[in-house]
């Protein structure tokens, strides 16, 4: 799909594959091609195309602490480090798919999370889109998995603060961001509405919140269309 490889699991239909496309992802036609093969037959292969549409995204200026925008060149190295760090993980695909039916919200209530795809201009200057969708809560306030899957980092990074990454497999990462606190460690298996942490306003963040993203391989796509699939267990 789109040049990538993509994972196929079982499902009551059929087969079938998550896929998501980056935020900066240019509204175009993204190719798409199958390639069945069964014993005792000749390779069969299917192609079409998935119209990726524009999407517009609201800009938002904030105002921070010099010490949080330009940053020092030791700062500025481990910020660097710490970003490569995650592109790494995020290229790595376990082949067990670990979720199972829908995905739930990360913390409790019912309000949608906001600012995904926000255009962020930081004191002036312009910075990469927000990766995710914020929720706001209360300082301690428990997050929770929003699947099954394996405690892929616990960290505490410059930009994310205190942060826990779950792998669901299959290519599939959800990320807690701004952690008061982390009460899993890594490699550990996690359930569905599992407790990973706690609220709290670590790394470059204004208040007590959440930061909650997804990954799809490389791609950053929107958590709530994530949380809004139609699944079943």
């Amino acid at each position: 799909m789109g040049g990538r490889p993509v994972s196929f699991v079982r499902d009551q239909q059929g087969y079938a594959a998550l896929v998501g496309f980056d935020i900066e992802t240019a509204a175009a036609r993204q190719p798409w091609r199958v390639e069945i093969r069964e014993p005792g037959r000749p390779a069969r292969s299917l192609r079409g195309v998935v119209l990726v549409g524009p999407r517009e995204f609201p800009v938002q200026r904030l105002t921070l602490p010099t010490p949080m925008v330009d940053l020092d060149p030791e700062t500025e190295r481990r910020a660097v480090a710490e970003i490569e760090t995650l592109r790494r993980l995020y290229r790595t695909i376990s082949p067990e798919r670990l979720w199972r039916g829908p995905f739930a919200r990360p913390i409790a209530g019912d309000e949608a999370g906001t600012g995904f795809g926000s255009r962020r201009i930081i004191n002036g200057q312009p910075r990469s889109p927000h990766g995710g969708a914020d929720y706001a809560a209360a300082r301690g306030m428990p997050v929770t998995s929003v699947n099954d899957g394996r405690v892929a980092l616990v960290a505490e990074h410059f930009f994310p603060g205190r942060l826990v990454i779950v792998d669901h497999g299959l290519g599939l990462y959800t990320l807690y961001f701004h952690l008061d606190e982390a009460r899993v460690e890594g490699g550990q298996r996690v359930a569905r509405g599992q407790v990973l942490g706690t609220v709290g306003s670590t790394g470059r963040a204004t208040g007590p919140h959440l930061h909650f993203g997804v990954q799809v391989g490389p791609a950053r796509v929107d958590p709530e269309r994530l949380l809004g699939l139609p699944l079943s267990d």
